[in-house]
């Protein structure tokens, strides 16, 4: 997956975690075409004309991911690119809210919460229902964050998280099951 074996990545985040000068530089050069791979996948699905290349996305994601304190304890390959597309998708949450902000001239519309979420359940999301699949299963909500947000193949999937291929597609069917259970308002 990435341009490193798996166990020199984990001996390089072991480093990052000592403190070893030059390991986040050494990480940050190992993850970033994986890092490149991923941001492109995540653009694939954003809007035509977008400001933020593929690269911009990954360069910013990586710089959070080596600026936030996730590296602070030895972490694995499934647990750092966890980190590194909750980052990516951060920065582009924070692209789409100034870029709205800006369209409409820096004027915000005070809404109140009640309305807010009227409209969240009326169009039928269920913001928490990955939240809890992570408490009901946290494997299985890194399989929907890895297959469905990054679009990671299963065979991708199970080689970031070290299952079988089997394993991956069980646990995809799975979390699509208890999440479409979730939003139908099925009891958890």
């Amino acid at each position: 997956m990435t341009g490193i074996p798996p166990g020199e990545l984990t001996i390089v985040l072991d480093d990052v975690h000592s403190g070893v000068p030059g390991a986040r530089e050494r990480l940050a050069e190992a993850v970033y075409p994986e890092l490149r791979r991923l941001a492109g996948r995540l653009m694939r699905r954003e809007r035509r004309g977008h400001t933020l290349s593929p690269s911009d996305l990954a360069h910013e994601g990586l710089v959070r991911l080596l600026a936030d304190d996730v590296l602070a304890h030895p972490q694995n390959r499934g647990y750092l690119f966890s980190a590194a597309a909750r980052a990516m998708r951060r920065v582009l949450v924070e692209h789409h809210r100034k870029r709205n902000s800006l369209k409409r001239n820096g004027r915000w519309r005070r809404t109140f919460l009640e309305e807010s979420l009227a409209e969240v359940e009326a169009r039928g999301y269920d913001l928490l229902a990955l939240d809890r699949l992570a408490a009901h299963n946290a494997r299985q909500c890194l399989v929907v964050t890895f297959h469905y947000f990054l679009g990671m193949t299963i065979p991708e999937v199970a080689e970031v998280l070290g299952v079988s291929p089997a394993t991956v597609n069980g646990d995809w069917r799975l979390a699509r099951a208890w999440l479409l259970g979730q939003l139908r308002g099925d009891d958890p």
